[in-house]
This record gives C-alpha cells, sequence and structure tokens, in this order.
C-alpha cells in the first residue's frame, strides 16, 4: 500500500496509507470549514447585536425628546433580546429552511428583537409613526394586533425595520424587529406564557377562553386610562370618539383579580 505523509492535529505522521491520509485531510478540511462557519456566524450576531443597540438608542432618545412636552416618559421600558443559535435552528427547521448564513439573513426577520412597554395606547403610535420619520429607517413589514388582535387575544405593535449599522471599516444594514405594546398588554403577554408553556399542564379549551378574557379585560382598562389621560391633559372630547364599549363592570374586574390572584399562588 502506498504510503504518504499524513498532517494531523497533533503534527506530521509520516508512513500513512493514502486512505489515511485523505481521511486525516479531509479531517483537517471539516474543521477549517467550521471554523470559518463559525467566525462568520459570530460577525453575523455583531452585526444584529449592533442594530439591536441602535434602535434601542433611537427608542431612548425618543423617550426623553418626548419627555418634557408630555410632562412625562412614554416609554416604560426598553428590553432587546437576541436569538440563539439553537432558536434559530429551530426557526428554520420548523420553516423548512435549508441551514446557511444567507437563510438566516435573508428569511429571518426576528434575529435581533426590540420591545418598547409603552404607558398609554397613544404613545404606542406616537412612538411608531416618530421612529419611522427618521431617514435612516426602512420598514420592510407593520403587523398592528393591537386593532386587530391575534384570535388569542395577543395585542402589540409589531414593526420589521432595516437599520444602518456603523462599523471601523464598513456599514451595514440589518434588521430588527420591534414590539410596541403598553403595560397591560405586556401584562398579559407575559403571563400567557408563563401559563400556556408551563410543563407537565395540559392547556385546555378552558383555560385559552379565559386567558382571551383577561385579554379583553386588559384592553377595555388600556382604553379607559387613555381617555383618562386625555381628561387630566384637558384634550379629550368624547363626543369624538368612536363609538365603543370599554366598559369594566363587576364581573370583569371580579375575573381579572381572581386571574391574577390564581397566578401568584402557582
Amino acid at each position: 500500500m502506498q504510503q504518504s505523509t499524513t498532517v494531523t492535529a497533533n503534527g506530521i505522521s509520516k508512513n500513512a496509507s493514502s486512505k489515511e491520509a485523505v481521511t486525516a485531510f479531509f479531517e483537517e478540511e471539516d474543521y477549517e470549514r467550521a471554523r470559518k462557519y463559525l467566525t462568520r456566524f459570530q460577525t453575523l450576531m455583531t452585526y444584529y447585536k449592533c442594530a439591536m443597540y441602535e434602535i434601542e438608542t433611537k427608542f431612548k432618545v425618543l423617550n426623553e425628546a418626548f419627555s418634557p412636552q408630555l410632562d412625562r416618559n412614554p416609554i416604560s421600558s426598553i428590553k432587546c433580546r437576541l436569538k440563539t443559535p439553537e432558536s434559530i435552528q429551530e426557526k428554520l427547521h420548523s420553516k423548512g429552511y435549508h441551514i446557511s448564513l444567507d437563510t438566516i439573513e435573508e428569511k429571518l426577520n426576528d434575529i435581533a428583537g426590540v420591545r418598547v412597554t409603552c404607558s398609554f395606547i397613544d404613545d404606542v403610535y406616537m412612538l411608531a409613526d416618530a421612529l419611522l420619520m427618521q431617514d435612516d429607517i426602512t420598514l420592510i413589514d407593520r403587523k398592528d394586533y393591537i386593532k386587530n388582535p391575534k384570535p388569542n387575544g395577543y395585542r402589540s405593535l409589531h414593526l420589521i425595520v432595516i437599520v444602518p449599522i456603523f462599523l471601523p471599516n464598513e456599514k451595514q444594514y440589518v434588521k430588527v424587529e420591534i414590539q410596541l405594546r403598553t403595560i397591560a398588554m405586556d401584562f398579559w403577554a407575559s403571563l400567557e406564557h408563563q401559563l400556556k408553556y408551563k410543563k407537565d399542564v395540559e392547556f385546555t379549551e378552558a383555560m385559552a377562553k379565559e386567558l382571551y378574557t383577561c385579554a379583553d379585560i386588559s384592553s377595555k382598562l388600556d382604553g379607559r386610562m387613555n381617555c383618562l389621560r386625555k381628561s387630566v391633559m384637558s384634550d379629550y372630547d368624547s363626543s369624538t370618539d368612536e363609538a365603543q364599549d370599554d366598559s369594566l363592570d363587576s364581573e370583569d374586574l371580579d375575573a381579572l383579580s381572581k386571574t391574577i390572584e390564581r397566578i401568584k399562588n402557582q
């Protein structure tokens, strides 16, 4: 059998067979290819992280800019989230996409996520409009789950935008998912996630119905608080409002109270 020199991880091994040499060569090639892929993936994640921080900074600036005119801060909190490699892989698999860096960039819009929690419904739209007016922001998609809630009762305003990031030797355009919601919407969404995905518990249709009821109650609270804000600011004229029923009766309040208490005790 023909002998050859083999390059291994520990150095050079002489007098190896051709088969062993080829095997070792491909092992080295696979390692090098994997190393380059990992480096490119880490670079891509850095782009998303920088874009996420860019959007976060923009909202912080808007929060301060609106503060003097509103005499309050419209933003209650800002949270950032970067998808993990495991989560990225799982989403690509669920959508039937081939796993590659190009696929990640082209097909996934929520690698970088920013969640903005506002005090009132009007703040959500005010901040969204102010962000989208900036000339370096490009809107890719807008889904208004406040005006058109999801079947389970979920409410939020979702924006997919492209924002430029400036690096030492380059400029990149990166997609970021933005969720804007009120405190009440965030409260409901957080508890819904905890309850629905609780381990070893079967989520029944009755539970789903109760969660939807709670979402409806939260929406009514948002509506009433928004009206109260307008009244306090002396810019509210009920005659200009579209007809809507945001009233909360004793059953609504009792149901919300019982649900909150039940969640606390779990």
